[in-house]
């Protein structure tokens, strides 16, 4: 009798604060990045200027914090996503499911710790939890796996997932949420469908970063999909970017600049779909959710829905699944 293939799979998030106290320490960690940070010649000043802009920042962010539950539900959310990860693979493998938060915990070198106690592996499958590829996220993560992670001389192969944004079953899962929230409208073809993806500097995507290009794939075969086959689609929709930070500038048009101009064009019923994110945090809870809300209202906008993200349900699972048994059977999993 063959026995299964014992597979490790590591699952890449950027992590959130889980007390308000950790909130500073937090984005120390995340200024730290120099993927998210880039300082160029002053590098050598890294250290310095994170905690410095942590320590200015962290009591707006903690304040916000409070108002969503005094902590970031993406571990808890990240943690049920792994529980059904690996029931759906245990038929196929002897998954080891881990999490790996980018900046805080569990942190990588947590996730690298666990599949080390766990025994030797067959194979190890990086799995971000961002189906866009991006620099600041994918990039990032996989890099600080390769710090941490030391070959052990087993011969262990890995192998990477790196974008995901066109999988039938993402797309089907996302377009799965817009449904059922569109229920909730008298006349959803009214709606206006906004796509609010995460922000990013133009400096990275000068770089090459494919990150738009995938936002805006992911958003095409969405509405594809959905004028196909959900009743009511809503006839237009617009792509928007959020959560700009500092000065230079980013990805347009921000999500404030475009609720501005559906209020403007007399549109009263608005939809927002947070398509970068798989799993409630700040950016969803807070910034679209409360910060948006409040805005869409000051602009005329009478009714203002947000999708839940796609997180653990059964079409995003069978993606994720789909993911580790084409990467760890045949190495072609869209990575």
């Amino acid at each position: 009798m063959t026995s299964k293939k014992r597979v490790g799979i590591v699952l890449f998030q950027l992590g959130g604060p889980d007390s308000l106290d950790s909130v500073e320490p937090f984005l120390t960690n995340l200024f730290l990045d120099p993927d998210i940070l880039p300082l160029g010649p002053a590098g050598f000043l890294r250290g310095f200027i994170a905690r410095r802009i942590a320590r200015g920042r962290a009591g707006l962010v903690a304040q916000k914090y409070a108002e969503i539950g005094g902590r970031s539900p993406i571990r808890a959310l990240t943690e049920r996503q792994r529980d059904r990860l690996a029931e759906a693979l245990a038929a196929q493998m002897d998954p080891v499911v881990v999490i790996a938060m980018r900046y805080w915990h569990p942190l990588t070198g947590e996730a690298v710790e666990t599949l080390r106690r766990g025994g030797p592996l067959d194979e190890i499958v990086l799995l971000p939890l961002y189906p866009q590829y991006s620099l600041a996220t994918t990039l990032s993560s996989v890099k600080e796996w390769r710090r941490l992670y030391k070959r052990d001389g087993t011969g262990t192969v890995i192998k990477t997932v790196e974008s995901y944004h066109d999988h039938p079953l993402y797309v089907r899962a996302v377009t799965e949420k817009i449904a059922s929230v569109l229920r909730q409208f008298p006349d959803s073809s009214r709606v206006e469908l906004v796509f609010s993806a995460h922000g990013l500097p133009m400096s990275v995507v000068n770089k090459g970063d494919p990150y738009p290009k995938q936002i805006e794939e992911t958003v095409r075969l969405v509405c594809n999909g959905g004028r196909a086959t959900v009743s009511g689609w809503p006839k237009s929709h617009r792509l928007c970017y959020q959560s700009r930070l500092g000065k230079q500038k980013w990805l347009e048009p921000s999500l404030h600049e475009t609720l501005e101009r559906v209020g403007r064009a007399g549109s009263k019923e608005v939809r927002v779909v947070p398509i970068s994110f798989v799993t409630e945090h700040i950016e969803t809870l807070h910034e679209i959710n409360i910060e948006a809300r409040e805005e869409a209202a000051g602009h005329g906008i009478e009714t203002f829905r947000m999708m839940p993200a796609v997180g653990d349900s059964p079409l995003f699972i069978s993606a994720l699944a789909d993911l580790v048994l084409r990467c760890a059977g045949t190495g072609a999993a869209r990575a």
